[in-house]
């Protein structure tokens, strides 16, 4: 609720304050020439009537902070970056939160748009240099939403439109672009802020195509739902657990983005994607963007596929070649709550009683990782000891790093993989992002030593300290680009980089002692070469955050795999 005292009197001070009225609680800022209207805003308003701002020192960590905030709450954040050159570096995290659906407001400022007679109009020479012909062509094949703003009482309304497309399904990050003059210019007499437009409601499904899919469940002797992602809240997973266990239904999340079954439901068969389409003779593929990789692991012929989500054929991906024989439009939830209104059929209780034992057999084969000996650790050691460390509310930001397969995890929303867009440098501000929005909660960032360069570690490493935000930072060091090696390897397994000492494009040695770099600010940091030494430096780890509640690193030598 606006005070009479600070009504917003500057369409710079209107985009705030419609920014609050929109939920919005942060604004991550990395400021530039353009920001003073956005900031004598700031400093005129009460702390109530906008955002409260966070200075971040690098635009990919800003992003990456909002789509890990909004990953453990459901609500979306803002990013601001400076200009065209601001939002250049921004890119890369609104792909990754477009390429997931994650909703981010995006805002640059605009040089201005005129050099004299206006207030707000250009008074250095980057303001000349930095303009572009359409500077939004930067985001605009990922975005949802674009505008340029013209005049100020523009940005209250045109933000709350904004807003509420973000947040409507399929959701996905907005942008406004925002010239200095109409940021500068007053208000016109007689404006009142415009009321925030409702969201699209989420989808029901049509009845009938319940009513088919429910009958081709009846029909089928292994019916597998493939899903690597849910919602904030749970809901999804807490509908996918009861359907499987109503109707016999095989779960698998292969290429986790968001994991949604905890380990021990007794329908998830894993996270291997040949594994739980070889004996499927229906797929319901939920919500899934890459179910599986076509040319090597597509269900078998004959095998009935069906896709369910808001947008079941993904239309922002020009190829996406899957097998298609129902979509069904809808919010998952809703969908799943929908086929829970049929009754099960007769071989229900069958089917469940064979899920059962093909997921007990699997696990009960799979081999318990061991410390190793002297040398470089393995990433299943390494995933199984972080598995151990994390409590109840615990969570875990993986790039590049954990292997799901050897962790137990206790619920839905506990591990979050790098998106399919694979812009890398994700996984340590969302960690970030995450801790702002649960302080007393322990996250934890697992990271390749490549991913963790990627990252801007000297600017994330300040905010962490900066906002007292006391993450665990896990560097999977094999001193290499790994996937780029896994990807020569089965690319040309006989070829002539394979029979090299070194592939070339792949090595990063020699490495900067990661651990100077983080007690630059003040963390607490170790170097482990010797996998027996690490579930004690993960509890010395859990013990600094809990008692200084301060950052820490662990840089971990860990032996390349071929699994992801």
């Amino acid at each position: 609720m606006l005070h009479d005292a600070t009504r917003p009197k500057t369409g710079g001070e209107a985009l705030l304050a419609a920014l609050k009225d929109c939920g919005i609680d942060y604004l991550f800022a990395n400021a530039g020439t353009d920001f003073p209207p956005i900031i004598e805003g700031l400093a005129r308003l009460s702390e109530s009537d906008a955002p409260t701002p966070l200075t971040v020192p690098h635009e990919t960590a800003g992003m990456a902070m909002a789509h890990g905030y909004w990953l453990v709450t459901g609500r979306p954040q803002a990013v601001m970056v400076h200009v065209n050159v601001g939002l250049a570096n921004a890119v890369m995290g609104v792909i990754n939160a477009a390429s997931d659906n994650i909703p981010v407001f995006v805002l640059s400022g605009r040089t201005p748009l005129t050099e004299s007679g206006r207030k707000g109009g250009r008074m250095t020479p980057i303001q000349y240099g930095q303009e572009m012909y359409d500077q939004t062509s930067l985001v605009r094949d990922v975005i949802k939403f674009d505008y340029e703003l013209r005049y100020p009482e523009q940005a209250d309304s045109v933000t709350k439109r904004a807003a509420s497309l973000m947040v409507s399904a399929p959701e996905g990050p907005v942008y406004m672009s925002l010239p200095k003059e109409p940021l500068t210019e007053a208000l016109p007499d007689g404006f009142a802020p415009a009321p925030v437009p409702a969201s699209a409601r989420p989808v029901a499904p049509d009845p009938e195509a319940i009513a088919q899919l429910a009958g081709w469940i009846a029909e089928a002797r292994m019916p597998v739902v493939l899903c690597q992602r849910g919602d904030p809240q749970g809901r999804v997973s807490a509908a996918l657990s009861r359907c499987a266990e109503v109707y016999g239904l095989a779960v698998s999340e292969p290429f986790s983005i968001r994991n949604v079954l905890a380990s021990d439901d007794p329908a998830l068969l894993g996270y291997n994607p040949k594994l739980a389409t070889s004996d499927a003779d229906l797929v319901i593929v939920l919500d899934s963007a890459v179910p599986w990789i076509e040319a090597v692991n597509a269900p078998q012929d004959g095998t009935r596929v069906v896709h369910i989500g808001p947008d079941p054929l993904f239309r922002r991906m020009p190829v996406r070649g899957y097998k298609n024989d129902l979509a069904i439009t809808a919010d998952p939830v809703m969908a799943l709550e929908a086929l829970l209104s049929h009754k099960p059929d007769a071989a229900a209780e069958t089917r469940r009683q064979s899920v059962h034992a093909k997921v007990a057999s699997g696990r009960s084969a799979m081999a318990k990782p061991d410390a190793g000996g002297d040398g470089p650790m393995s990433a299943d050691w390494m995933s199984a000891c972080i598995s151990d460390i994390m409590d109840d509310t615990a969570v875990a930001f993986s790039e590049l790093g954990l292997l799901l397969p050897h962790m137990h995890i206790k619920g839905a929303n506990r591990v979050f993989s790098n998106v399919h867009a694979g812009g890398l440098g994700w996984a340590m501000p969302a960690a970030l992002g995450a801790q702002l929005a649960h302080r007393d909660r322990l996250v934890i960032a697992c990271v390749g030593d490549g991913s963790y360069m990627f990252a801007n570690p000297v600017a994330c490493h300040q905010i962490a300290e900066a906002l007292e935000l006391p993450i665990l930072t896990i560097i999977k060091n094999n001193a290499m680009w790994n996937a780029v090696r896994r990807s020569v390897v089965k690319g040309y397994p006989d070829g002539a980089a394979v029979r090299q000492n070194r592939i070339p494009l792949t090595s990063l040695e020699p490495l900067p002692d990661f651990t100077q770099i983080a007690k630059a600010s003040r963390a607490h940091a170790e170097r482990i070469d010797c996998g027996a030494d690490l579930p004690d430096a993960l509890r010395r780890a859990v013990e600094v955050i809990r008692t200084e509640r301060r950052q820490v690193l662990l840089d971990l030598s860990v032996a390349a795999t071929d699994e992801h």
